[in-house]
């Protein structure tokens, strides 16, 4: 990790900059590969899938005989794993659903919202050097509980053409029996635009490589709806003495080993942890089966001395990151001024891995500072806000003057007239 010692604050807007990512040459091929799908369908599918993938497919789909076998090819143990994690997930999640309160304004005008499921919701979950069943529980979960009507699911099959049984297994678990077995821009293309097996989705979720994510970006352009802006993955760590440097270097390389375009930051008043930590993290990536990626990932990676808490909590803020663990004393007492951030981990004994996994929290999160302005996927994600209202004739008696005034001024006489015309018949009642 780059170290830094009481940097001037002048200096903290250039670092709390991602590393740069050019993804403009990746465009022009996505392009192609969207023409490719809408003109050609499941046919551009299977030949890009073979292309990519290195896999020729008899069906774009896992049949239902795939789906089931899947059961009986993981272990009891990670069974047992996704299914806590399924009733910790579900738990949370079912607590955010909102009921219609209706408001009356003033008397005779009567105002409620109400939350509607989107109909039919595309996920893609990565299946290459990591199969994201635990990404496909925090999709899954909540469409489950909006009532989307219909979910879904890309994943990129592997050499062999199969999808790796604990994907599949999380599908059954969710009731998800249309699991596509393609990966990449085109299964964002499929989802977007429609094959004559895969429909057309009014919404895009799930997390990808370079190529998934910009494919995502680029359909936000054309008014194809994505859960969020999403790219590679991040932590910041503030902690003070009484942190572990140990389980402080942990957290860094489970965000590390993502890939080496994501990046950790450790925020200390202690420049005695800088160096605990910097030493840990040597110990524990030398025993990691993914120590290239980590490794590569610190070389983005920042430890940074300041003076003390409040310094810390003024520089997270401005950096926004996805994942924030507070290793400090006393951390009840700094709450309320963390304004930014997608996730927060308190205390030495809540790692960031629990939010991945298992503790019920959502863990597709706004990165590369769209913590500023983003939420993460929460049950809200999968329905959208319609509102309604009702007014009466002695509403409209009660409401129609300051329409008729507003609406006048504003110079549209049609908007004043719809009022109007209704007043007099009210009046000559």
């Amino acid at each position: 990790m780059r170290k830094i010692e009481y940097p001037a604050q002048a200096d903290w807007k250039e670092l709390v900059k991602r590393p740069t990512q050019n993804f403009e040459d990746l465009e022009a091929g996505i392009a192609h590969t969207f023409r490719l799908v809408q003109e050609q369908g499941d046919a551009a599918l299977l030949e890009l899938t073979q292309k990519y993938d290195g896999v020729k497919l008899d069906s774009l789909f896992a049949s239902q005989e795939e789906i089931a076998a899947a059961e009986s090819e993981l272990s009891p143990e990670l069974k047992e794993a996704i299914l806590q994690a399924y009733s910790n997930i579900q738990l949370f999640h079912a607590q955010q659903a909102e009921q219609p309160k209706q408001v009356e304004t003033m008397p005779g005008v009567t105002c409620w919202r109400k939350s509607v499921a989107i109909d039919l919701v595309g996920l893609y979950i990565p299946g290459g050097t990591a199969p994201l069943f635990s990404t496909l529980l925090m999709l899954g979960v909540p469409a489950r509980l909006a009532g989307c009507k219909e979910i879904i699911l890309c994943t990129p099959p592997s050499k062999s053409g199969s999808i790796h049984p604990a994907i599949r297994y999380t599908a059954s678990l969710l009731g998800i029996d249309k699991i596509a077995k393609v990966g990449g821009a085109q299964a964002v293309a499929a989802m977007a635009f429609g094959t004559e097996s895969i429909p057309a989705v009014n919404k895009i979720f799930g997390p990808g490589n370079q190529y998934v994510t910009v494919a995502k970006q680029m359909l936000s352009k054309t008014g194809v709806a994505i859960d969020l802006p999403a790219g590679p993955s991040e932590v910041l760590v503030m902690a003070d003495d009484s942190a572990n440097p140990a389980f402080v270097a942990a957290d860094l390389l489970s965000q590390a080993e993502h890939g080496a375009d994501s990046q950790v930051v450790l925020l200390t008043t202690s420049a005695e942890m800088l160096n605990r930590v910097e030493q840990e993290l040597q110990v524990q990536l030398s025993n990691l089966p993914r120590k290239e990626f980590a490794a590569k990932a610190l070389e983005n990676s920042l430890g940074i001395l300041l003076s003390n808490v409040e310094e810390m909590l003024r520089f997270s803020n401005l950096y926004a990151p996805e994942h924030l663990i507070l290793s400090i004393q006393n951390f009840e007492e700094v709450l309320d001024k963390i304004t930014n951030a997608g996730s927060v981990f308190l205390g030495n004994y809540s790692p960031e891995s629990a939010g991945d996994y298992a503790s019920g929290t959502n863990h597709t999160l706004p990165t590369n500072g769209y913590a500023r302005a983003y939420s993460g996927v929460s049950l809200d994600s999968f329905v959208k806000k319609i509102t309604f209202q009702h007014i009466t004739p002695a509403g409209l008696q009660n409401i129609g003057k300051a329409i008729e005034v507003m609406a006048a001024a504003e110079g549209l006489e049609a908007h004043k007239n719809a009022v109007s015309i209704r007043l007099k018949e009210v009046q000559n009642v």
